[in-house]
């Protein structure tokens, strides 16, 4: 039961490993993966007194919970309008400012908890590759009008200023956002949730379940758990155990890179502490890490896991092309990660039948709509709120099985060709137009 090696994993603040569930126990409620999602639905039940089993096939945060990009922002893979159009204007406002709560719940378990091995830092940066500097501003403008949400609006010399590349135009700087060391953030939840008493198991993958009566009986290789709830927060690992779940979503493979040691280079480029994401519709995002020596890279996505090491060559020409002076620059590691995508590009979340719960599809939406996830889900199970409702219009659609991991592929190539197109360099009569 070992972690990927990442980044992460090797530094990681705690290692504990977790004993698999043998025999038989009962709980309130029991809950199958411990990713962001699933821990956090088990501690805000735990804080409320309920008795939790959590069931991890492998680890804890072993999946693309624990091996991300570690930002903390705002927002979901798909834009408002989309959203308004499949759920309305106004309860695509509530969902804009769930997540906003998202990012809020997190930064405050991490004070709560004293998660410094976290290691949140403030500030999320979203540049431009094109000029457009009037959508950003207008952008800017609709969610303070909006949301009373702030966003710093910086021009191309502001912009450049920090991130020393030719590439970049204007940005939005949110200082509101952080980023942080996710793995470490869900070791820290997961070591409450036990001291609150509950119960995680590791190496503990659920093979059957039993789920039409009241009491829910979720078994794995050595034991079996039995509750009056069930919860199933998987991603892109998830199982056929629920056929409904598996079928809903696409397993999407992303690529991350981490440099070796060196502060000196690094700085060339890269004088700003904030994590930076460009808009391309199939874009990259990176931040330096480790105090500064290390630069983390991420991006690129497939509908099949393909060899790290082939990719990080993929990521690694896309940061010289952004950073010519990061030439010289090696990758000490790259590593993999399945997400889960649904076809609407919104998270899955909700209740399968009485007593039976779900949430998927967090792929492309950040650490922040997977938080705020499991606090909906809990508050339901609490029957402290019905929140969670206002994701039933994102259900549990087919997601079209080998056919749409194809469909999937060559949008992904559409949208590369599309950033293409957008950041060519213009002819001097096509500036004029």
């Amino acid at each position: 039961m070992a972690y990927p090696d990442t980044y992460y994993r090797r530094t990681l603040a705690d290692d504990t490993v977790r004993p698999p569930l043998r025999g038989v126990c009962e709980c309130d409620t029991v809950i199958v993966g411990g990713g962001l999602a699933g821990l956090t639905t088990a501690l805000q039940l735990a804080r409320a007194g309920r008795q939790v089993v959590v069931l991890e096939a492998q680890r804890v945060g072993f999946g693309a919970s624990g091996r991300n990009g570690g930002f903390v922002s705002p927002g979901f893979a798909t834009d408002g309008d989309r959203i308004a159009a499949m759920a309305g204007a106004e309860a695509a406002q509530k969902l804009h400012r769930l997540s906003i709560e998202g990012v809020d719940f997190v930064r405050q378990t991490i004070r709560d908890l004293d998660i410094e091995a976290a290691q949140p830092r403030s500030g999320i940066m979203s540049v431009l590759r094109h000029d457009d500097g009037h959508a950003l501003k207008a952008y800017a403008g609709q969610l303070a009008r909006d949301f009373d949400y702030r966003l710093d609006y910086l021009e191309r010399d502001q912009v450049r200023a920090v991130l020393h590349s030719d590439r970049y135009y204007q940005a939005l700087r949110d200082p509101n956002a952080f980023h942080m060391h996710p793995l470490n953030y869900l070791r820290a939840v997961a070591v409450e949730i036990e001291r609150l008493g509950g119960r995680i198991h590791e190496g503990s993958g659920a093979v059957h379940a039993e789920l039409r009566s009241a009491e829910k009986i979720v078994r794995t290789d050595r034991g079996e758990v039995r509750a009056r709830q069930a919860v199933f927060a998987t991603g892109g690992y998830t199982g056929p155990l629920v056929a409904r779940l598996k079928r809903a979503f696409l397993p999407i493979a992303t690529y991350v890179m981490v440099s070796e040691e060196a502060p000196e280079l690094i700085a060339r480029a890269i004088t700003t502490t904030d994590a930076i994401g460009d808009n391309r519709r199939a874009g990259d995002y990176y931040r330096v890490v480790d105090g500064g020596k290390r630069l983390l890279w991420g991006g690129r996505i497939t509908t099949r896991t393909a060899s790290p090491a082939a990719l990080a060559g993929e990521l690694r020409r896309e940061m010289v092309t952004t950073y010519p002076q990061l030439e010289q620059l090696k990758t000490e590691l790259a590593w993999s990660g399945l997400m889960s995508y649904a076809r609407h590009l919104m998270p899955q979340i909700g209740e399968l039948q009485p007593g039976v719960w779900y949430l998927t599809a967090f792929g492309g939406h950040g650490l922040n709509s997977t938080a705020v996830a499991g606090k909906l889900v809990a508050e339901a199970i609490l029957g402290e709120s019905d929140r969670y409702r206002l994701f039933a219009p994102f259900g549990l659609a087919w997601a079209g099985g080998p056919a749409g991991l194809a469909v999937a592929q060559l949008t992904y190539w559409k949208l590369q060709a599309q950033d293409w197109w957008r950041e060519r360099p213009r002819r001097p009569q096509e500036l004029k137009a």
